[in-house]
């Protein structure tokens, strides 16, 4: 069965890039470009991972992450943090909120997708 992604960000540039490395690899993918659209379409997609950036308009991604981990329904979703929020407190905020895996920008794109798909590879 194909797995699904999420990705949420408000970086056109970053959905290409992450838009065009998920399709090569087979996944079927959503985008959202706030948190709101996120959750909603976690709602409607029901996603296996969401690649969550932290600063985005409407409601962050810490706020995004909380929310998920908070829905029963929702406790099997894989949460990536990807974000230029890369201090030790952001990290440790993230990681605490539920977040599998906290990867910080610019990244490298291989970095990303081993993530993806070793976190992938568990569920």
């Amino acid at each position: 069965m194909t797995k699904r992604v999420l990705i949420v960000d408000d970086e056109e540039n970053i959905v290409i890039s992450m838009e065009f490395l998920l399709n090569q690899a087979g996944y079927a993918l959503e985008i959202a470009r706030n948190g709101q659209e996120a959750l909603t379409k976690v709602a409607t997609f029901t996603p296996d991972l969401i690649l969550l950036d932290v600063m985005m308009p409407k409601i962050n991604g810490f706020e995004v992450c909380r929310r998920v981990r908070e829905n029963p329904a929702w406790q099997t979703i894989k949460i990536i943090m990807l974000t230029a929020k890369g201090r030790e407190v952001e990290v440790t905020k993230g990681l605490a909120l539920g977040a599998n895996a906290y990867i910080i920008k610019p990244f490298s794109t291989k970095e990303l997708m081993a993530q993806v798909d070793h976190i992938l590879d568990e569920s």
